[in-house]
């Protein structure tokens, strides 16, 4: 019986809109090692064309690769350059809904609130 090769998985090729480019690199951005982070940057930009991240970032195309590999430590600047060349942003949200402080929502005795202009 002849074994079937198997095809390497490359994500690059499964990345074929902005939403799913947005969603993947959101997903690799919880983990907690940023190397999974650069590492979907990096399939997120062959997706998009190398060439064509490069010149919209401002960035050659040698140092995009660079930026990019395995183990580099890219400056925030230049992720926030790919990012932006890719057509997508960075934001951050509340991981969980914020308790409130200590006191919070108690009055203290002899207090009226926000000063407001008295009614005439």
């Amino acid at each position: 019986m002849t074994q079937g090769k198997i095809a390497p998985f490359d994500a690059a090729d499964y990345l074929d809109s902005e939403e799913m480019m947005a969603e993947y690199l959101a997903a690799c951005l919880e983990d907690p090692n940023p190397d999974v982070f650069i590492a979907a940057l990096a399939d997120v930009a062959k997706a998009k064309g190398m060439a064509e991240v490069a010149r919209a970032s401002g960035l050659g195309r040698e140092s995009l690769y660079k930026a990019l590999a395995t183990g580099a430590h890219p400056r925030h600047e230049t992720i926030r350059k790919v990012v932006g060349a890719l057509g997508l942003k960075m934001t951050i949200a509340a991981s969980a809904p914020a308790k409130a402080p200590r006191g919070a929502g108690r009055r203290k005795t002899g207090t009226s609130g926000p000063h407001l202009p008295a009614a005439e």
